[in-house]
């Protein structure tokens, strides 16, 4: 079994523009005043790899401990897609029609428009993930996120999927439980395992 970790490392990786840069801060130190290591985090919860709950912009969503675990594990198809906007009409012509989880390859500069988000939600997916900062892109944020959240469709944003050829996986990557917030990290790994996942999906 071959696993490919496609998450981001956390204090490093590009972040979305105006939001805080991720800091650790060590609180306690192996010496003569303390027994261990302890660090404190600072950061937003969608740095890196993470997943969105309907909450971040739909008012009175669900949190992120609301969502069910289903979407964040299981079969998953990888596609390659141009960098740039994936409209209603590329995902008619060029995506996969029948795929419960689908995660896009685009180089980090592949977005969806309202239509495209539209479409996908409408075929009854389960979960959406891109190695791009977010699904939208600047100044159109809003309708392709409440497009798939309110449509049930998970979403998993800040991956990393450079190393990954297109094709069928098993996905495992399953948000931090925060309770009450609209969002969290998550440590998302595929299975490159056609035995696996195959049977497991029958």
């Amino acid at each position: 079994m071959k696993i490919i970790d496609i998450s981001r490392k956390f204090f490093s990786c590009e972040i979305y523009p105006g939001d805080p840069e991720p800091k650790a801060e060590q609180v306690c130190e192996i010496g003569e005043k303390s027994d261990c290591n302890l660090s404190v985090v600072h950061a937003c919860v969608h740095t890196g790899t993470h997943a969105d709950a309907p909450l971040h912009f739909i008012s009175g969503g669900n949190t992120i401990d609301d969502l069910p675990l289903e979407p964040f594990i299981g079969p998953c198809t990888v596609i390659e897609v141009p960098k740039g906007v994936i409209t209603g009409d590329y995902v008619d012509r060029c995506f996969p029609k029948k795929c419960e989880r689908l995660l896009i390859k685009g180089g980090g500069r592949a977005f969806f428009m309202d239509s495209s988000a539209e479409e996908l939600a409408e075929r009854g997916l389960l979960l959406i993930g891109t190695d791009s900062l977010s699904v939208g892109c600047k100044g159109n944020q809003t309708g392709p996120h409440k497009a798939f959240l309110q449509g049930g469709v998970a979403v998993l944003e800040g991956l990393d999927l450079s190393k990954v050829e297109p094709g069928n996986y098993f996905l495992f990557a399953p948000p931090v439980l925060y309770d009450g917030l609209e969002g969290a990290p998550a440590r998302a790994v595929l299975i490159d395992d056609y035995i696996f996942w195959s049977r497991n999906n029958r």
